[in-house]
C-alpha cells in the first residue's frame, strides 16, 4: 500500500522525504473507509512499546490517539456511514494522510540507531507536535453530526477533541540529558582529552544498552548512511557526525575489546562482497570510494570531485590515471555517469543522493570533513587497533586488520594517522598470515592507506613489503586479496619513482600479466591500469617485453572491459623501438588494434590510433606495411577525422598523412609490383573519394589542418 518513496525511506533508514507525505494511493469515495481502518489496524498491530527506546512518551500519546480514531472508523462502518457528501471525503482523506504520516513516523522512532535519535530529539519531538495539532484541527472540522452514532461513540470523539486540544510540545528531559552528555564526550576529544572508561561503559552500556560489538557497529552505519544520504544542511554538520562516528567506533575497541567478534568472516566477507559488486568505472581512481559527484579533467579520465579538487591542491599538475599534464584544472560534470550511477544504486538499493547542482560541494567532501574531537578519537582509536596488530592474539589481529581497512578507507586524516602509529610494518607480517581473512584484509589495508602520498614512501621503503604484495598478488589465498594487491600497484605506480622499483620487483609484471589474462572483471581491470602507469617509465619497456605483458596487453584488445586501457598502453611502449617491435612481433596485434577503431570507445580510438601511428614510426618500413595494408584502414580514418575527439582526429591526420606518403611511393613504382592489390585499376583508385565495406585498396583522404 505504501509508496515506492517511503519503504525506500525506511529501507535505507534515512529521514522520509517530502514526496513521502503525500498520499501513496488515489482514494475512491467507496474504498476510502475501508483503506483507513487498514493503516489504523496495521499501526497498533505492529505498534511494541518495547522496540520504542526513545519517545517513549510522544509515541504512546499519539497511539492512543490512533486507537480511538480506529474505534470511531469501525463504529462509521457499522452505521454504513456514505463518503459521498464533499465535506465528510474531504475529512477522511486528510485523515488518512494524517494516519500515514503517524506510521511513518513511529516506523522511523523504531528503527532509527540510539545515537540518531538523540542527536535529533528536539527536531522528532517537533514532528509528534506537528502531528497532534494536525489531528485536533482535523477534528475540530470534522462532520459529526451528519453520521448517526451512538452517544458511546460522540462520548470517545468528544474526549479525542479535548486531550488533542490541549497536547503540548514535550521533551523527555532523561532524554535531553543523555543528549547532552554525548556532547560531552565529543567536547572532551575536542579539548584533547579522553574520556574515562568507567564513564563512557556507563554511558554507552547501561543507559543506551549499547552491550556488543554488532550494536556498535549498527550505530556507526546508521550515523555514516545519515552523512551519505541527507542533504548538504543536515544537523549536526557533517563534521560533528563524523566526530560522533569516531567516538562510537573507540568505544567498539574500549568496552568490547577484539574477541567478541563472533562472526569476522560473515561480517569481513559481507563487505567485500558489497565492495566487489561495486562497477569499477563508478569508483573514483583516486578514492577507490563509489562516486557521487563525477567531473571530467582535461585529460578525459573522470574522478570524484572532492578527490580530484583535494589532489590539485596538494600542488599536483598531472592526471593520476594516465600521468599526462593537466592542460588547465577546469572540472567538468559527468553529468551521464552521474546518472547511470544513480540507476545502479536504485536497483541495488544502495543510499546514493547525488547532488543535482554541480556547483554546490558534493556530500562525499562535507562527509569527509574532520573536525578536532574526530581526528582526536581516530587517534586514540587507531592506537588500540594498532597496539593489537602487535601484541594480539592471531585472531584479534585479524580483527584488527579488518578494522584498519576500513578505518583507512575514510579520510585522509584516518590514513595519515594509522600510518604514522607505525601500522604499515605490522600490516606487511600479515600478508603471509595463512588466516585468508587476515591476508585479505592487510593487503586492503595497505592499498587504502597507499591512497594518501605520503603513506607511498613508508610502503616502500618497509623492508620486504613490495615482495610480500607481489607474493599476494601471485598466491593470495582469496580472489580479492590478489585483486586488491594488483591494485596497491597500481596505487603505489602514481608516483613516478617507484614505477621502475615495482617493475624491476621480481615476478611483478609477471603476476599482473597473468592476471590480466585470467583475473575476474574487476582482477584485471585492476591488472591493466597498473600496467598502464608501469608503461608510462621509459626504462620499463624491456622487462614489459621479456615478462610477456605486452602480449598479454594485446590479448585484452579484444576484450570489452580492459580494451581501451590495455590500447593506452600498448601506445606508450610503442614509442620505443624496442616497444615498436615488440608489438609488431604479435601475430594479433594490428588486427586487435584496427577491431577497436571500428568498435571502440571514443577514448579507446585516441589508444588506437596513437599506438598505430607509434607503430608506423618507430617499428620499421616491414610494421608501416602491415599497419598500412589492414583492411579498411583508409576508411577508418577519414571517419575518425569526422567524428573523433580533438586528440584523436590529430592522431589520426598524422598517420593519414603517413598512409598518403606510403601510397604516394607505391605508385611512382608504377608496375614494379609494390603495393596495395587492387580491386581495380588505378586509375579508378586514384580518384575515389568514398569508401565502404572492408575493400583495401589505396585510395585518397582528405586531411584536415588542426
Amino acid at each position: 500500500m505504501a509508496s515506492a518513496d517511503i519503504f525506500s525511506s525506511l529501507r535505507r533508514r534515512r529521514s522520509p522525504s517530502l514526496d513521502a507525505f503525500l498520499a501513496p494511493v488515489e482514494v475512491s469515495n467507496g474504498a476510502n473507509l475501508g483503506i483507513l481502518r487498514a493503516i489504523a489496524a496495521e499501526l497498533l498491530v505492529s505498534f511494541d512499546k518495547k522496540a520504542i527506546f526513545f519517545q517513549v512518551k510522544n509515541s504512546r500519546n499519539l497511539v492512543r490517539k490512533i486507537q480511538v480514531i480506529s474505534v470511531l472508523l469501525d463504529a462509521f462502518h457499522e452505521v454504513g456511514v456514505s463518503a459521498s457528501a464533499s465535506t465528510l471525503f474531504m475529512c477522511l482523506k486528510e485523515l488518512y494522510l494524517l494516519l500515514y504520516r503517524c506510521k511513518i513516523l513511529i516506523d522511523y522512532v523504531k528503527e532509527s540507531s540510539k545515537l540518531w535519535l538523540l542527536l535529533q530529539n528536539h527536531f522528532i519531538s517537533g514532528n509528534f507536535h506537528d502531528l497532534n495539532q494536525e489531528i485536533s484541527t482535523l477534528l475540530d472540522v470534522f462532520p459529526l453530526c451528519e453520521i448517526n452514532l451512538s452517544e458511546d461513540v460522540k462520548e470517545h470523539f468528544e474526549l479525542l477533541c479535548r486531550q488533542s486540544k490541549k497536547s503540548i510540545f514535550f521533551i523527555d528531559k532523561n532524554d535531553d540529558l543523555l543528549r547532552l552528555k554525548l556532547f560531552y564526550f565529543l567536547n572532551e576529544f575536542e579539548n584533547g582529552r579522553v574520556p574515562e572508561r568507567a564513564a563512557l561503559y556507563s554511558f554507552f552500556v547501561e543507559k543506551l544498552r549499547i552491550c556488543d560489538v554488532e550494536s556498535c557497529r549498527n550505530e556507526i552505519e546508521f550515523l555514516e548512511e545519515q552523512m551519505a544520504n541527507h542533504d548538504v544542511d543536515i544537523e549536526p554538520t557533517a563534521s560533528v557526525l563524523n566526530g560522533f562516528v569516531a567516538l562510537i567506533r573507540y568505544c567498539r575497541f574500549l568496552l568490547f575489546r577484539f574477541e567478541e567478534e563472533g562472526e569476522l568472516g560473515d561480517n569481513s566477507k559481507k563487505i567485500a562482497d558489497k565492495f566487489i559488486a561495486i562497477p569499477k568505472d563508478f569508483c573514483c581512481p583516486v578514492s577507490l570510494d563509489l562516486m557521487r559527484d563525477p567531473v571530467i579533467v582535461s585529460t578525459g579520465q573522470t574522478y570524484e570531485r572532492s578527490s580530484i579538487a583535494r589532489w590539485m591542491q596538494e600542488g599536483h599538475f598531472t592526471c593520476p590515471k594516465t600521468g599526462q599534464m593537466l592542460v588547465h584544472t577546469k572540472l567538468v560534470a559527468n553529468r551521464a555517469l552521474r546518472n547511470l550511477i544513480m540507476q545502479w544504486c536504485m536497483a541495488n538499493d544502495i543510499p546514493c543522493d547525488l547532488p543535482e547542482n554541480s556547483d554546490y560541494p558534493s556530500e562525499c567532501a562535507l562527509a569527509a570533513s574532520m573536525s578536532r574531537a574526530a581526528v582526536e578519537a581516530t587517534k586514540v582509536t587507531a592506537h588500540l587497533l594498532v597496539e593489537e596488530l602487535a601484541n594480539g592474539t592471531p585472531r584479534a589481529k585479524a580483527i584488527a586488520s579488518m578494522e584498519i581497512r576500513f578505518l583507512a578507507k575514510a579520510g585522509k586524516e584516518n590514513r595519515a594517522c594509522i600510518a604514522e602509529l607505525g601500522a604499515i610494518p605490522l600490516l606487511k607480517r600479515l600478508l603471509s598470515s595463512e588466516d585468508k581473512l587476515a591476508q585479505e584484509n592487510s593487503v586492503t589495508a595497505l592499498l587504502n592507506l597507499s591512497i594518501f602520498d605520503r603513506n607511498k614512501c613508508l610502503i616502500m621503503e618497509v623492508e620486504g613489503c613490495l615482495a610480500a604484495i607481489v607474493e599476494v598478488l601471485r598466491y593470495g589465498h582469496t580472489v580479492e586479496a590478489r585483486e586488491n594487491a594488483a591494485a596497491t600497484l597500481f596505487s603505489l605506480s602514481a608516483v613516478h619513482d617507484y614505477k621502475k622499483a615495482i617493475a624491476q620487483q621480481e615476478w611483478a609484471i609477471e603476476a599482473l600479466a597473468g592476471l590480466l589474462r585470467e583475473g575476474t572483471e574487476r582482477g584485471k581491470k585492476d591488472a591493466v591500469t597498473a600496467l598502464f602507469n608501469l608503461s608510462t617509465h621509459n626504462e620499463n619497456c624491456s622487462r614489459m617485453i621479456d615478462s610477456g605483458a605486452v602480449a598479454a596487453l594485446v590479448e585484452a584488445l579484444v576484450s570489452e572491459v580492459v580494451s581501451e586501457e590495455a590500447a593506452g598502453a600498448l601506445a606508450l611502449i610503442v614509442r620505443q623501438p624496442l616497444g615498436a617491435a615488440a608489438v609488431a612481433s604479435e601475430e594479433r596485434a594490428v588486427a586487435g588494434l584496427i577491431g577497436m577503431m571500428r568498435w571502440g570507445t571514443p577514448r579507446g580510438k585516441e589508444n588506437v590510433v596513437a599506438a598505430l601511428l607509434e607503430l608506423c614510426r618507430s617499428g620499421g618500413a616491414a610494421t608501416m606495411e602491415r599497419v598500412l595494408k589492414a583492411p579498411a584502414l583508409a576508411g577508418l580514418l577519414q571517419t575518425l577525422l569526422s567524428t573523433g575527439t580533438k586528440r584523436a582526429r590529430r592522431k589520426a591526420a598524422s598517420l593519414a598523412r603517413v598512409f598518403q606518403r606510403s601510397e604516394n611511393a607505391r605508385l611512382h613504382l608504377g608496375g614494379l609490383g609494390v603495393g596495395y592489390a587492387l580491386d581495380g585499376n588505378s586509375a579508378v583508385a586514384r580518384d575515389a573519394t568514398s569508401f565502404a565495406g572492408d575493400v583495401s585498396m589505396p585510395m585518397p583522404i582528405s586531411v584536415p589542418v588542426l
